[in-house]
C-alpha cells in the first residue's frame, strides 16, 4: 500500500464529505479512493469513517487521526511544491568547491556576477587544495586544476594551464634573463609549496618532446600562488607561473615571459559536477553560466604567436665613464 497516497485520499475525502468528490479531486475511480481508504484503516488497525450511502463523517479516531497528519500533510505539500518550482526559479543553495590558487584571481570575477544576476541563489564557496569528492562533500559542482578528476564526475574542459617562466622588467634591468634553465641556478626564483603536500613543487620544462622537472631553489618561497605572483611582479625573482595568472600580467608589461621554447602544459582547468539530469535549475544555470565564460577564453593563456623565443635581455653595464662619476 502506498502509505502517502493513501493518507492524502482521506484526507481529501474527510475535507470534502465524500469519497466519490475525493476520487475525483485526485484523478482517480470512486473504487479506488474506497479501496485506499479501507487499506489504510486495516492498515492502522482502527475505523476512520462512518458511512452510509448519503454520508461520511469521520470516527472518533478519524478524528484524531486527521488532526494529527494534517500539519505534517501541509509541509509535505509545501516541500513538494518548492521542489517542483526548483525546476522553474534560479533559486536556493548552492555548495561550489575550488582549489585556492583558482580562488581570487580566475573563479571570483565570474561568482560576483552570477551572484549579481541571480540573488535567489545563496552561493556558498569552499577553497581547499584537495580534491573534493562532490557526494562525500556534499558539494553540487566543483573546480579543479591539472588532470581530469576521476570518481564518476561528469568534467568538462575550460581552459589550457601553461607553467610559464617570468621575471619583471625591473628584476630583467638588474640581473638580466636566463638564457637556459641551467641558467636559472645564478638567479633569485621564487618558489610554491604545495598547501596539501608541504612539498615544494619542482619547475616543469618542455624539452623536445618531453617534461622535464628541476628542483630550482628557491630565494621566496608561498604556499599561495596569487602571493608568488605578486613576489614577481615586484621584482623579487624570476618564477615559473601558471598562465591563468600570468597572462594578463605579460600582455600588459608587468612581466616579461622567458625561456619560451621551454613552457610546459600542465592539464587543464576543469568544471565538473554529477549527472545534469538529477541536478536543480540553479546548478544547471551555474554550469552553463561558468562553461560560457571561461572555455577556451584567451585570457587565461598564452596563444602560440605569443609563445615564440625572444632573445632575452642583459642586465644593464655601467659605462666607465659613470664609474668614474659614481
Amino acid at each position: 500500500m502506498n502509505e502517502i497516497r493513501a493518507i492524502t485520499i482521506f484526507m481529501r475525502a474527510a475535507t470534502l464529505g465524500s469519497l466519490r468528490k475525493a476520487a475525483v479531486d485526485q484523478g482517480i475511480s470512486p473504487q479506488a479512493a474506497s479501496h485506499a481508504v479501507m487499506q489504510l484503516e486495516k492498515e492502522l488497525g482502527v475505523r476512520l469513517f462512518f458511512r452510509t450511502t448519503r454520508k461520511l463523517s469521520l470516527t472518533a479516531e478519524g478524528q484524531r487521526f486527521f488532526e494529527s497528519v494534517q500539519p505534517a500533510l501541509t509541509i509535505l505539500s509545501s516541500a513538494l511544491d518548492e521542489a517542483r518550482r526548483s525546476t522553474e526559479e534560479v533559486g536556493g543553495p548552492l555548495r561550489v568547491s575550488a582549489p585556492r590558487a583558482l580562488g581570487l584571481s580566475v573563479l571570483w570575477p565570474f561568482f560576483e556576477e552570477f551572484v549579481a544576476r541571480y540573488p535567489n541563489v545563496q552561493l556558498e564557496v569552499q577553497f581547499d587544495d584537495h580534491f573534493t569528492d562532490l557526494v562525500t562533500e556534499r558539494s553540487d559542482v566543483g573546480f579543479r586544476g591539472g588532470p581530469p578528476p576521476a570518481g564518476g564526475s561528469i568534467a568538462r574542459r575550460l581552459v589550457p594551464i601553461q607553467l610559464i617562466i617570468c621575471a619583471s622588467p625591473a628584476y630583467i634591468e638588474v640581473h638580466g634573463a636566463p638564457e637556459s634553465i641551467d641558467d636559472l641556478a645564478r638567479h633569485r626564483c621564487t618558489g610554491y609549496r604545495r598547501a596539501n603536500t608541504g612539498k615544494m613543487a619542482p619547475w616543469a620544462f618542455q624539452v623536445g618532446e618531453e617534461i622535464v622537472y628541476r628542483d630550482v631553489p628557491a630565494t621566496v618561497c608561498v604556499n599561495d600562488t596569487d602571493m608568488e605572483t605578486q613576489a614577481v611582479l615586484s621584482g623579487l625573482g624570476v618564477g615559473q607561473l601558471g598562465s591563468f595568472t600570468a597572462t594578463e600580467h605579460i600582455r600588459s608589461g608587468r612581466l616579461v615571459p622567458l625561456l619560451l621554447q621551454h613552457v610546459s602544459q600542465h592539464g587543464m582547468i576543469y568544471i565538473y559536477y554529477g549527472h545534469r539530469k538529477e541536478q536543480p535549475l540553479r546548478v544547471r544555470t551555474f554550469i552553463d553560466f561558468m562553461v560560457a565564460r571561461m572555455a577556451d577564453n584567451s585570457r587565461f593563456f598564452l596563444a602560440p604567436s605569443e609563445l615564440q623565443p625572444v632573445r632575452p635581455a642583459r642586465p644593464a653595464r655601467r659605462t666607465r665613464a659613470a664609474a668614474g662619476r659614481s
